[in-house]
């Protein structure tokens, strides 16, 4: 990763969201190789399949609430709750409701980066 793609002031109304599933639509607010920050909007049912990676995330509840599952273990979270999910845990989330997610990843999520941006 150059430094020439980085950009130390984001302001979330310059970055188009993009899709990210049914339902889910998510805006990329910062990065380098080590840290990503993503925020991440569901409606109201949608779905974050269970998945795994090798990136450690935390995951902040900015509004409404979520079915969070994690390593099999669900919990339902709200408005100021958070989640920790280590690296290669199975985990997905079920939106119970139209709601916001903050999405830290370290290190930072290479997939989520058009080509020749990383």
């Amino acid at each position: 990763m150059t430094t020439q793609n980085l950009k130390t002031f984001v302001k979330n109304s310059n970055v188009d969201w993009e899709s990210a599933g049914e339902g889910i639509r998510r805006k990329i607010l910062g990065y380098d190789a080590g840290l990503m920050l993503v925020l991440v909007e569901f409606q109201a049912g949608a779905i974050g399949h269970v998945h795994q990676h090798p990136h450690r995330q935390v995951s902040y509840v900015v509004e409404g609430s979520f079915e969070v599952e994690i390593d099999d273990q669900k919990q339902i979270l709200q408005q100021g709750d958070s989640f920790f999910v280590p690296s290669e845990s199975p985990h997905g989330a079920v939106a119970l409701e139209p709601g916001i997610l903050i999405d830290t990843f370290a290190p930072m999520r290479e997939d989520y980066v058009p080509n020749g941006q990383s």
